[in-house]
């Protein structure tokens, strides 16, 4: 499994997505201390129901505490763009 595939498996296993986009913005990061150590650097966009009420803060904390054991070697940055379905429409 790709790394990718881990990340999009570990939201979905935890939180009812709607849509999903993940961009490995890693390339651009070349010879940055992160990207030499093999973390990549990512930008996600998440909807989910399990964000309908939820500060910002606690959404990005519900992302980390699925994708925790990745930080920081393997995912080195993740900008997280996190909102409900009721955000989107």
């Amino acid at each position: 499994m790709t790394l990718r595939e881990e990340i999009e498996a570990r939201l979905r296993a935890k939180l009812d997505v709607e849509a999903f986009q993940l961009h490995d913005d890693s390339e651009a990061h070349r010879g940055h201390a992160g990207a030499a150590s093999g973390g990549g650097h990512f930008d996600l966009m998440l909807v989910s129901t399990g964000f309908e009420g939820l500060s910002r803060v606690r959404r990005h904390q519900l992302v980390y505490d699925a994708l925790s054991d990745l930080l920081p070697k393997q995912i080195h940055a993740l900008s997280i763009d996190a909102r409900s379905p009721s955000e989107v429409k």
